[in-house]
């Protein structure tokens, strides 16, 4: 007997990373994660503003995944620390195709600089395509 479970659509390798983290917000936390944010207060003061309790479910499903680790830093309430594993770190590769894309194919988009200290800081690199302006009323 094979004990490799199956697919849930197909074999194909974008299908299946689609399942993991293919939703709106999962690699926005997988950013965010990159940049050095670590509780769940950081992620949840990202610039998109996650909803709390789609975030609850986002680091419940990547750490289901393998994709995040998370470590009680506080007993009273418990409070978690989230880290990226070597698995979630390999999607930077991935996360930056989608900046190099956005930034070439969508006008206006821009890369965010993220950091412990600098969270939320304006962006570093704007789109070089020209954008539409709309005229004054």
């Amino acid at each position: 007997m094979s004990s490799a479970k199956p697919f849930p659509r197909s074999a194909c390798a974008i299908a299946n990373s689609l399942d993991i983290v293919g939703d709106k917000w999962s690699l926005l936390v997988v950013r965010d994660l990159l940049h050095g944010k670590h509780t769940y207060g950081e992620l949840a003061n990202s610039p998109e503003h996650i909803p709390t309790n789609i975030l609850a479910d986002r680091l419940k499903r990547l750490e289901a995944a393998g994709i995040i680790a998370s470590a009680p830093y506080q007993q009273h309430p418990v409070r978690y620390s989230y880290t990226l594993t070597a698995k979630g770190s390999a999607l930077g590769d991935v996360l930056l195709a989608l900046v190099r894309w956005g930034k070439r194919h969508i006008p206006g988009t821009m890369t965010l600089s993220h950091g412990p200290t600098t969270a939320g800081s304006a962006a570093s690199v704007p789109s070089t395509r020209r954008t539409r302006t709309r005229a004054a009323r």
